[in-house]
C-alpha cells in the first residue's frame, strides 16, 4: 500500500527541496511506494488530511508558519523535521539576535539596494513571530534529519526506510554537509 507524503517549505531557502531533488535515480526507487499529495513541486495549496509521512523543511518563524505547522501535525502519522533550519532553526534563526523589526529597518531600508529603493514591500508579507524556532518548539517531531542541507543518501535512506515500515538505519558518511 502506498504511503501518502508531504513536503512542506517553510522559513528556510528551499536547499533541502534542491537536496531531496539530488537522490537522482533513487526518486524513481521509492516513488512507487507513495503518494505525493502535497509539495512545492506540485500545485496543491491546501495541506491534505491522512498524510502518513510529512517532511517539513524550514524553521517557524511567521504567523503563517505556526498555523502551518500545527495542522501538519495533526493531519501527519510521521512528521520529518528536514534540515538544521527545522531541526535547530540554524541560519533563518539568526535574525533572532536583532529581532523581527530591526531585522526588517536592516533589510528594507540600511541595506537598500536599487531595486527597492529603502521601501518595504508593496505586497502583503506574513507577520513575524518574535523569534524563529525549530519546529520541535510547536510540535512533536517524530524524525530528525540534520544537514544544511542533509545529503541526498541521508534523505533517501529516511524516506525509503519510512515507505518500507523499517526502523531507520543512518549510513555511514551521511552526516557530513552536502
Amino acid at each position: 500500500m502506498k504511503k501518502r507524503v508531504a513536503t512542506v517549505w517553510l522559513g528556510g531557502c528551499s536547499g533541502c527541496h534542491m537536496s531531496l531533488l539530488d537522490i537522482d535515480e533513487g526518486l524513481l526507487e521509492i516513488a512507487p511506494l507513495m503518494d505525493l499529495v502535497k509539495s512545492p513541486l506540485v500545485d496543491g495549496k491546501e495541506f491534505p488530511e491522512g498524510v502518513d509521512v510529512a517532511v517539513v523543511e524550514g524553521c517557524v518563524s511567521t504567523d503563517h508558519d505556526r498555523i502551518q505547522i500545527f495542522k501538519i501535525r495533526e493531519r501527519s502519522k510521521v512528521l520529518i523535521a528536514l534540515g538544521d533550519c527545522a531541526v535547530t532553526g540554524n541560519v533563518t534563526a539568526l535574525r533572532n539576535l536583532l529581532g523581527p523589526a530591526a531585522m526588517l529597518d536592516q533589510a528594507y531600508q540600511k541595506a537598500a539596494t536599487n531595486d527597492n529603493q529603502g521601501e518595504m514591500p508593496s505586497v502583503e508579507i506574513p507577520t513575524l513571530l518574535p523569534r524563529a524556532s525549530p519546529l520541535s518548539h510547536y510540535v512533536k517531531v517524530d524524525v530528525h534529519v540534520p544537514g544544511c542541507p542533509p545529503s541526498p543518501d541521508l534523505i533517501f535512506a529516511a524516506l525509503k526506510a519510512l515507505l518500507e515500515g523499517r526502523p531507520l538505519v543512518i549510513p555511514s558518511g551521511t552526516l557530513k554537509n552536502g
